[in-house]
């Protein structure tokens, strides 16, 4: 089964083609970092513009790319959420109206259920079940995965996705967009003995988070510095590394407390080269093995949301005739594909 999936949720115009039998044939993005730079962020009016002019010539470019015609697709699938409502909408009426001019059945995608199985697209991806660190500008969630629409959110953020929390403290030290690349760049140049930040939260029981108090940390440190030069750097190190050991710490809680020894990292920070290092070291300490999707699908990108689409249409999900977009939706309301 070979199906179309598309990935509008934010500032990323991703398409990709899946096939239930060979796997990914071919995927395409389009990044719209350029058109939100001079806003220090996304501007969801522009982005939902933007999809508009570019989804339907990104999947002519695809299919050309893949050899293949409209003709040739079993299926389509779209992200409905979570995300900007009228960027999502732009992917599911251009998804939903596809698949209706093509007579194939099409499917709404979870955006994170994309992220949470990127790693099954590796050539060695993990078995269930596992646990799932999911770190992105949106998201911050660790869940037990025991198949396909199988998840229980274990912890997740009680405000700022580590993600958000990344990109607001690289606006503070003046870093441009987006800023938690950026961050992690200047981190490497710092000195992580200068400073040390907090580990919130990692002082009580459970697996929640919270990242909001570590900005206003940084706020304050950058402040007291006065204009030292070298502080900038400085707090970026102390910012991930406190950020990475919080993250570390939660994940071999989960790995205890779960009794598993799978951990997979997915998102948009999962490509952070610090964290995948710790994560790591902590793997091989527990005993246990990390996987990660490759750093271009720790992204957005269609191509997760193509395999999670196929795994489902070819399992029998199917939608109706509406479109429908889920700005807020949670994880742990999917349930898996109908055998």
């Amino acid at each position: 089964m070979r199906v179309l999936g598309i990935e509008t949720s934010c500032d990323e115009t991703g398409v990709a083609v899946y096939d239930t039998e060979r796997g990914l044939l071919g995927d395409a993005l389009y990044s719209q970092v350029a058109l939100h730079a001079g806003y220090g962020g996304v501007v969801p009016e522009l982005a939902s513009r933007d999809h508009v002019r570019k989804t339907l010539p990104l999947v002519q470019e695809l299919l050309a790319q893949v050899d293949m015609s409209p003709a040739d697709l079993d299926g389509v699938a779209y992200t409905a959420g979570p995300g900007l409502i009228g960027a999502l909408l732009v992917g599911a009426c251009i998804g939903r109206s596809l698949a209706w001019s093509l007579g194939v059945p099409a499917v709404a995608v979870h955006h994170m259920e994309g992220h949470l199985l990127a790693p099954l697209l590796e050539p060695e991806p993990p078995a269930f079940p596992f646990v799932a660190l999911l770190v992105s500008g949106g998201h911050t969630l660790l869940v037990r995965v025991e198949g396909i629409g199988r998840y229980e959110v274990l912890g997740e953020s009680l405000d700022d996705a580590v993600g958000e929390a990344f990109d607001k403290t690289a606006k503070l030290l003046g870093l441009g967009y987006p800023g938690g690349p950026e961050l992690a760049r200047l981190a490497e140049q710092g000195d992580l003995q200068r400073y040390r930040f907090p580990r919130p939260m990692t002082d009580r029981p459970g697996l929640d988070f919270s990242f909001s108090g570590l900005k206003t940390f940084a706020v304050n440190t950058l402040r007291d510095a006065g204009d030292d030069p070298t502080a900038p750097a400085d707090i970026a190190a102390a910012f991930q590394e406190a950020v990475v050991d919080t993250l570390a710490i939660k994940c071999r809680r989960a790995l205890r407390q779960t009794g598993l020894t799978r951990l997979v990292v997915a998102g948009g920070v999962g490509a952070n080269r610090r964290l995948r290092q710790r994560l790591q070291d902590l793997a091989a300490a527990e005993g246990g093995q990390v996987y990660y999707p490759r750093p271009a699908y720790c992204t957005d990108n269609g191509a997760m949301i193509a395999q999670v689409g196929a795994l489902r249409l070819a399992a029998g999900q199917r939608e109706g005739p509406a479109v429908q977009a889920t700005p807020r939706w949670r994880l742990d309301a999917l349930q898996p594909p109908a055998a």
